[in-house]
């Protein structure tokens, strides 16, 4: 059996309807290897019908399980269209050789409307939005191409969703904004209807280039001069935000609102793997494709450093299996630093996503901007996980940990 391994698919690549300022692939037209042309303003491309029709043949060809997810992001995916979308449901229809297809959209939902929820609903798509709060704290950085802000059409297409009954659930940026205000975050996420949430931190450098007086972010390896970006969420605030949130979560919401930090630490502690890919001994198993057809190492490394190849010249198998991505997967254990090494929460998170680990240390090595936020938040969250671990092994559901929680805080505060 051939090693298993994920492509998230990128149709419109960089393009996107919003302009938010911490976002980290509005850049990635400079690094195509095949390149396309930047679109006229207000005008976008996809994925040409010969690239969609080779990336689904070939993707569920290479993979040997019974079913195959497609997980389609940007930029903005929907920008593409609702026609490119049927035409993805058609090939893959005509390529599933039965085997079950799953497909999974993330979207900043501006464009969603009945048409597209009506499509979403019949097959079975799984929408992932991305809304940083209440109003204040995400029309902060997500506005329009136009500076507009976008929050009134997220909260639109939220109600059209759960009106025509699809599937979703919420990504969350933690910035130096929101970051500061967990409950208030956590308590609008649940009640608009939110039962999976992820909170993902952004950790973005800045490099100024010699050569031009344009900012570019940057990935850690590079030996240019950088600076964190002023957006970039605090390690230590990350802890404290995911913190408060678990002390409310575990009292009154286990079992019915589902965390994807929490979910990743219990599966830890139960002494497995964590799904997420940041928080696995070594990763090489994610890669992009591009809308020309690009493979990269990573939907964080789409940098000429990290290009693979292209689907239409060479088969996407061999180029997902080929050393040097298996490399690129290796180098994040064997690039642990001592302190992680004798850390007594490595277990957990393995030193957490490679491009985070943007700090010096004295043994050579790159400490995880985050590092101070996990270990807050695993050091708290410890005794819990050990309770619901207990109730797992003896058939229990770990929802009881609500009774329990009260308890658990004081034996721990002894």
């Amino acid at each position: 059996m051939r090693p298993p391994f994920h492509l998230m698919a990128k149709p419109t690549s960089y393009q996107c309807n919003l302009d938010c300022d911490y976002c980290f692939y509005l850049e990635k037209q400079h690094y195509f290897q095949k390149g396309q042309e930047r679109p006229k303003k207000d005008t976008f491309s996809h994925m040409s019908d010969e690239v969609l029709k080779a990336y689904i043949k070939q993707y569920i060809q290479s993979q040997d399980t019974p079913v195959v997810e497609f997980a389609w992001q940007g930029g903005e995916p929907t920008t593409a269209g609702l026609d490119f979308f049927k035409k993805a449901i058609q090939y893959q229809r005509r390529f599933a050789n039965g085997k079950q297809i799953n497909n999974s959209l993330q979207t900043n939902g501006v464009l969603i409307n009945d048409d597209w929820c009506r499509f979403l609903k019949q097959h079975n798509f799984l929408v992932g939005i991305s809304i940083d709060g209440p109003k204040e704290f995400h029309d902060h950085y997500r506005l329009s191409q136009g500076g507009k802000p976008t929050f009134d059409k997220v909260m639109a297409a939220i109600e059209r969703m759960k009106q025509h009954k699809v599937e979703f659930n919420t990504l969350t940026v933690l910035n130096d904004l929101n970051i500061d205000h967990p409950h208030k975050v956590y308590q609008f996420l649940k009640g608009i209807g939110s039962t999976f949430l992820q909170f993902i931190p952004i950790v973005e450098q800045q490099e100024i280039r010699a050569d031009s007086d344009r900012a570019m972010l940057i990935y850690p390896e590079s030996t240019t001069e950088k600076k964190l970006m002023p957006f970039s969420a605090d390690g230590k605030k990350y802890g404290d935000f995911m913190v408060a949130v678990f002390d409310e979560w575990v009292r009154k919401d286990v079992g019915k609102v589902y965390v994807q930090m929490f979910d990743c630490a219990l599966t830890a502690w139960y002494g497995h793997e964590a799904p997420l890919c940041i928080f696995r001994k070594e990763c090489g198993k994610g890669m992009v494709i591009e809308r020309n057809g690009d493979l990269y190492s990573c939907d964080h490394y789409v940098y000429p450093e990290y290009y693979l190849g292209n689907i239409l010249e060479e088969d996407m198998s061999r180029l997902a299996n080929q050393p040097v991505q298996s490399a690129f997967g290796k180098a994040k254990a064997d690039d642990l630093g001592i302190a992680c090494k004798c850390c007594e929460f490595r277990f957990a998170c393995n030193g957490g996503c490679p491009k985070h680990r943007i700090h010096d240390n004295a043994d050579g090595s790159r400490q995880n901007h985050l590092c101070a936020g996990y270990k807050k938040f695993f050091r708290h969250v410890s005794p819990y996980m050990d309770y619901m671990v207990k109730e797992l092994r003896s058939n229990r559901a770990p929802a009881s940990i609500m009774y329990a929680a009260d308890r658990i805080a004081l034996q721990a505060s002894a």
